[in-house]
């Protein structure tokens, strides 16, 4: 039986990647990683090679089942230079996570986008809908707009193995929110990937492409988006130190700019001190504090320290490899 395996990789657009994907079909495949063979692409077409050298190369490294396509996988895969090296748009090869110490639960918001209006569903022509409150875990057609793309979205994400943990309903008209968890950081960055491939493609069933500019709505009194970054390593697991946990923070209070350098472009829209965010120039931590740059949360605390930690500026349209990269690097530092 012939199967179809759907190659996925991130291109070279700047200042935000964006996904794509070809499909190659094999004789009598099994289903597993070692099976998926080294793949190119015409980089030139992507921003990532030049036309005179344009072959670049896609390394397999996890493969999911694809419910919505028969006989079907998807692979996810890294870019690599012709020579083998990893391309300078390949953020998963940044990560220093060998032993999968670091565990990372991302909460993905973002907006569905009627590519005919150019509107969340929800937002009538020329103008908006009743002020936010109502629509955050919202119930009944008033409210929540996009459910049936969304609910479609987290049965096939379930059903392709993917750790997806939750959805809701966000606080703006059309915004919603799920959440990924896996053991290690370049997993975690995988499944966060492959979960958007598969809402961008579901999205094109309902006619929304996705949006996931933390300010699509401009200078409004409506909410951005974020991809709020939980992460914890042994020592915050196990060790039950609050001098470990401050030691964290404080290391990020010193690091800002290697974070907000790759926690998003057109952040500084979404960091303003409003809105349940802290300005993109300044850092604070606190517990239970969601106008802070990293929460603590309360559950950390009661649990005797031992928890995790969310940094709560990662916009929604950032990478997640690059995203754990910076937070393991600024971590380690700090524990040194």
């Amino acid at each position: 039986m012939k199967a179809k395996l759907e190659y996925i990789w991130l291109d070279g657009y700047m200042p935000t990647q964006s996904l794509r994907s070809k499909t190659q079909v094999r004789d009598n495949f099994g289903g597993t990683l070692e099976e998926c063979p080294m793949w190119s692409f015409d980089g030139s077409s992507t921003e990532q090679a030049e036309g005179n050298a344009s072959d670049c190369l896609l390394k397999p490294v996890a493969i999911y089942p694809d419910p919505d396509r028969s006989n079907a996988f998807l692979v996810m895969t890294e870019v690599l230079n012709a020579d083998g090296t990893p391309h300078v748009s390949n953020g998963r090869a940044t990560i220093d996570d060998d032993d999968n110490d670091f565990w990372f639960g991302f909460e993905q918001e973002y907006f569905l986008w009627d590519v005919d209006t150019q509107l969340p569903p929800g937002f009538p022509h020329g103008g908006f809908p009743r002020p936010q409150g109502p629509y955050y875990c919202s119930v009944g057609a008033a409210n929540a707009y996009g459910r049936s793309c969304v609910e479609e979205h987290l049965d096939i994400c379930l059903e392709a193995g993917l750790n997806v943990e939750g959805i809701n309903a966000e606080v703006a008209a059309g915004q919603w929110e799920f959440q990924c968890f896996a053991k290690g950081a370049k997993e975690a960055g995988d499944e966060i990937w492959v979960a958007r491939y598969l809402l961008e493609r579901t999205g094109e069933k309902y006619g929304y492409s996705i949006n996931y500019h933390p300010k699509p709505l401009g200078d409004t009194d409506w909410n951005g988006s974020g991809m709020h970054a939980n992460f914890s390593n042994g020592p915050m697991r196990d060790l039950g130190d609050e001098s470990i946990f401050t030691k964290i923070c404080e290391e990020f209070g010193k690091n800002i700019e290697r974070h907000i350098s790759v926690y998003g472009a057109d952040n500084d829209q979404r960091l303003t001190g409003l809105h349940e965010t802290q300005a993109i120039d300044e850092f604070s931590f606190g517990v239970s504090d969601r106008g802070s740059s990293i929460r603590i949360p309360i559950g950390t605390v009661e649990d005797g320290w031992k928890g995790r930690l969310e940094d709560r500026r990662t916009a929604s349209n950032a990478d997640p490899y690059k995203v754990a990269a910076a937070i393991i690097k600024t971590t380690k530092e700090a524990l040194a």
